[in-house]
């Protein structure tokens, strides 16, 4: 067969029922990426004779003798294609995995299909972006902006690899190829619960290319968390790395080596294993019953009862909430539901290990290399010189890639073999296997005097882990923040971490903050309505302030401060957009409009120990080199790093070389999580970067004879009165001397601030299907100093995006054996372009006291009072008030046609 793609012609033949996806990778062109291998995102989009195609599934024999090209051919950095240079300039990327798709699709788009963008990117999905930045890209907006020397904080400047992003030069995690590469695949259990009884090995052994086949008996006997954090002592080492006890559908019990990926998995197919079906339990509060299905035994000391599989229980008090009831002339009482919810990055986890002059080295798809490599080095007994973990770009993570799931399987079968091994999760694994949020169900019993007054604040919360602990307790304990948010004398919060026989939970934007949000949110609402009072005015009247002290769990002290009264501003500024933007009139006659507002507060940095180190060093080319540890998966921290490097040190972002998430080439850090890539590792860069400008002035005193404090930096110079020094020339002098422009600093997470944000919709609802509309959103978020102008928008227009997947159309479901039904995008059902508003953002003016340069991470709290403001808004064009998530049509048209009023469990 004759192919030509880019421009070259080649005689090549593809494997028998190849598509066309894998084959263009194999020949180099990593820019056709795998997101779905089903139709269903776009991400592999290539041209055939001009026209896009997904080619996951386009056979690769029907190229031959056409004209492919992939997102290489169509324009290179230097020489971009009109398309990539508007997907540059808008931004309209974040984490880029979707981008050389969206670009080829886009590319070939009419008038009139720019002026149909909900019919012309149908089939292209984006996870970040919320897709607003994209219809920018497409109709030519520009978003970015060059900075002026030392003035790079505060500008839209582009990412520092916009170019290699839109070009598809950009590498992610699989974007290579390695000689002898052998392709590892994993068995999973079809049980809930069972326990092996043997494995027969034999089969799977026959299969040609099969070198491997490794079961329990064959792992190290460590136990360990899959979660990341830097204390491990916060989560439960009940995980091994294959177990002869499965505990979920879906669960790891075979890996199986083989030369490729056809071979590995005809392999695990070839597997005999015998199990003893053992008792299932999948609900919560089943769970934790006498006589329920134990889980775990009591092995670990953080298993708090396994008995009732109850791993982590909180009990805090603070004043007197029987007193606090008696007192109230109002008490409403509501139980709320959120559901599993998948990350839905369109990078799947994926890691590649090899051995490199004796060491071992994981190239991996993580949100924490420094972890990752921690809990290696401990599950293989390494040195920590022995073992290098680093991170290309990664695509999209939202808390899903803080974990160690795919990294240690690749690392055992290397270490092994001697041979590289590479083990990439397919989308239904990734729906079946790794760490959804954590389902939850909270009781949420609020009492007020007539004027409005809180008086008394109980929270029930019971958290659905999963059949292990990974996060279990962490977000637990961050639930207490949607009790932190009120002004209340006498609070209550009660949670429990159970086990059941369901897909661990784990991390996820908003972590633990989200389920807690949408209840405590919805019940105030349902509160000022028994209060007849105005919902926004209920959370005015009791919101903390600053002085105010920030009580959720007890009145010890802590790390947190608040100086900047952000929420109050943010629920205004959000209060004064609704007022006056109507937003798009409702589709038409008949259809139900309202309104609905929720907020939030969200801590900068989590409780437990964060810590980053980062290094600038002037080279002999006058460029600074900038290594930090944090990843970039679409968060924007490698853009502010550069900015805050840039600023201080009196340059512009084309002047700061960035190395990153190499545990070989840049020093710790715990990981790009909770919003800290900005808050801790940006204080990193903020202090190595202020030691660095300190010492070349230092220098350029003394080579002056002038005062120090006549000296400051000017990009490619420094002034010391009224004499310019070129820094080539102060470079060159030290090196004669053996002194380096070079500082290391550390940050930790501590003393912490809070991010403020208000959500408001407007939304219009069928009667008679359930559908919903949104005419309108807004969300108002206190930020403090801006960065980065346009990736703060991002950020909060992705997360209210996601937000709204979360509240509208995304579910988990599991049947009654335990299996996930819908493991795939078509329907599992994250949102399209053609379901997400524009969002307009509004930024308060403030600043923080502890953040670098004043600023705030925002890219973690910005969902999490997106689903309580579309339930209020629901309630307040239907008098329907929906207390478990989504709110699908399917359950609002049941309520509605029920026509009878909602139980609020009010008394007067």
């Amino acid at each position: 067969m004759t192919y030509r793609v880019n421009g070259k012609s080649f005689d090549e033949e593809p494997d028998p029922g190849q598509c066309l996806r894998t084959f263009l990778r194999a020949l180099g062109h990593f820019g056709v990426k795998k997101g779905c291998d089903a139709g269903d995102c776009g991400a592999c989009t290539v041209w055939l004779d001009g026209a896009p195609v997904h080619s996951c599934i386009t056979p690769a024999f029907r190229a031959d003798g056409r004209e492919v090209t992939t997102i290489e051919g169509l324009g290179a950095p230097g020489n971009l294609h009109p398309v990539q240079r508007q997907f540059r300039d808008a931004p309209g990327f974040q984490c880029g995995f979707c981008t050389a798709g969206m670009i080829m699709t886009s590319a070939t788009f009419t008038e009139a299909q720019k002026a149909d963008l909900p019919r012309a990117l149908k089939g292209n999905l984006c996870r970040c972006t919320g897709y607003r930045g994209i219809e920018d890209a497409v109709k030519g907006v520009v978003g970015v902006a060059k900075a002026a020397p030392g003035k790079a904080v505060g500008t839209s400047v582009s990412a520092p690899a916009a170019e290699d992003v839109v070009t598809g030069r950009a590498p992610f995690t699989m974007d290579t190829q390695i000689d002898g590469m052998l392709h590892l695949k994993v068995l999973h259990s079809p049980h809930a619960h069972a326990r092996i009884v043997s494995i027969d090995k034999t089969a799977a052994l026959a299969v040609p290319g099969v070198h491997r086949v490794y079961t329990w008996e064959d792992v190290p006997p460590r136990r360990f968390t899959t979660a990341i954090h830097t204390d491990h002592l916060v989560d439960p080492d009940d995980t091994y790395l294959l177990d002869r006890t499965v505990r979920f559908v879906g669960q790891r019990v075979v890996a199986v080596l083989a030369d490729t990926v056809g071979a590995a998995e005809e392999g695990c197919r070839r597997v005999a294993v015998e199990y003893e079906v053992l008792p299932a339990v999948f609900d919560a509060e089943e769970a934790m019953a006498d006589g329920a299905p134990q889980l775990h035994e009591a092995v670990d000391p953080f298993v708090l009862d396994p008995v009732h599989n109850t791993l982590v229980e909180i009990h805090a008090q603070i004043g007197d909430i029987d007193a606090g009831f008696a007192e109230a002339d109002v008490v409403h009482e509501g139980t709320y539901f959120s559901p599993r919810v998948q990350h839905a990055h369109l990078e799947t986890h994926g890691s590649i290990a090899w051995m490199e002059n004796g060491r071992l080295n994981v190239r991996t798809s993580s949100q924490s290399p420094s972890i990752a490599k921690v809990k290696l080095a401990h599950l293989f007994a390494l040195r920590p010189d022995q073992l290098r973990v680093f991170c290309a770009r990664v695509g999209g993570g939202f808390g899903g890639k803080q974990e160690v799931i795919s990294e240690d399987l690749a690392a055992l079968a290397t270490l092994d073999t001697g041979r590289p091994v590479c083990f990439e999760y397919t989308r239904e694994e990734e729906f079946t296997t790794a760490s959804p949020r954590h389902p939850m169900t909270l009781t949420v019993k609020l009492g007020a005097t007539a004027s409005g007054r809180l008086t008394a604040l109980q929270v029930r919360n019971v958290s659905n882990t999963g059949a292990y602990g990974n996060h279990a307790g962490e977000t637990l304990y961050a639930g207490g923040a949607a009790v932190m948010i009120y002004r209340c004398p006498n609070k209550k919060y009660d949670a429990f971490s159970v086990y059941t026989n369901t897909v661990p939970s784990g991390a996820l934007r908003g972590y633990g903050m989200t389920q807690p949000a949408f209840a405590v949110e919805s019940a105030m609402d349902e509160l000022a309505l028994a209060l007849h009072m105005d919902p926004l005015e209920l959370r005015r009247r009791n919101i903390v302030r600053p002085g105010d002290p920030l009580l959720s769990m007890d009145e010890g002290p802590d790390d947190v401060v608040f100086t900047e009264d952000g929420l109050a501003t943010c629920i205004d500024l959000v209060d004064e957009a609704m007022a006056h933007n109507a937003g798009e009139p409702p589709p038409g006659p008949g259809w139900l409009v309202g309104n609905g507002v929720a907020s939030s507060l969200h801590e900068t940095a989590p409780p437990t120990e964060h810590l980053s180190e980062a290094w600038i060093t002037l080279g002999d080319d006058l460029v600074y080199e900038l290594a930090v540890g944090t990843v970039e998966f679409g968060e924007g921290t490698s853009t502010a790093h550069v900015q805050i490097a840039a600023h201080q040190l009196g340059t512009t972002p084309s002047r700061i070389r960035l190395v990153q998430s190499d545990t070989d080439r840049t020093g710790f850090d715990t990981g790009a999580f909770a919003s800290a890539g900005l808050f801790v590792a940006g204080n990193a860069v903020l202090r190595a970067a202020d030691a660095v400008r300190d010492r070349i002035l230092e220098f350029a005193a003394a080579h002056t004879g002038v005062h120090v404090v006549m000296c400051s930096m000017d990009d490619e110079s420094v002034v010391c009165g009224d004499r310019r020094v070129p820094l080539a020339e102060l470079v060159a002098t030290a090196r004669a001397r053996g002194i380096r422009f070079s500082a290391a600093r550390k940050a930790y997470g501590s003393p912490r601030s809070v991010t403020s944000n208000a959500q408001g919709f407007r939304i219009a609802v069928h009667p008679v299907t359930g559908e919903i509309r949104i005419l309108y959103s807004v969300q108002a978020t206190d930020a403090a100093v801006i960065i980065n102008p346009a990736q703060v928008r991002g950020q909060v227009e992705g997360g209210v995006a996601q937000g709204i997947g979360f509240a509208l159309t995304e579910h988990h479901h599991v049947d009654a054996n335990g299996v996930m039904v819908n493991p795939n995008f078509r329907n599992y059902r994250i949102p399209t372009y053609a379901d997400i508003p524009r969002t307009e953002v509004l930024l308060v003016d403030s600043s923080d006291s502890v953040g670098p340069l004043r600023s705030k991470g925002i890219a973690e709290c910005c969902i999490n009072p997106v689903a309580p403001a579309l339930a209020n808004a629901l309630h307040d064009a239907t008098g329907v008030r929906c207390r478990a998530l989504p709110l699908t049509p399917e359950r609002i048209y049941r309520q509605l046609s029920e026509s009878r009023p909602v139980t609020t469990g009010l008394r007067a």
